[in-house]
């Protein structure tokens, strides 16, 4: 029996795609929010796509605060905007 793709869903777009199509981003133990680059660190994961316009979408409303159920600050989003664009 053949398995089944894990699907996930962009938290910005609510698209669903393939787990490894998405990009995952971690909420920490520690309460550090960061880019899962392994998809396996531990902590409550959100998912977003690799359309530009979703991580636009995900600062300008905040969408981790919500996925996350708890407040995430604003530098914690810029981090995330400049280590995408380095990326």
């Amino acid at each position: 029996m053949a398995r089944q793709p894990s699907v996930r869903m962009c938290i910005a777009c609510r698209g669903l795609f393939d787990k490894k199509e998405l990009k995952r981003i971690v909420r920490t133990p520690q309460g550090d929010v960061l880019f899962d680059a392994t998809g396996k660190a531990a902590g409550r994961g959100a998912y977003i796509c690799s359309d530009p316009e979703c991580l636009k979408k995900l600062v300008k409303n905040r969408l981790l605060n919500k996925s996350f159920k708890t407040p995430v600050s604003q530098e914690a989003y810029d981090a995330l905007l400049s280590s995408y664009e380095s990326k």
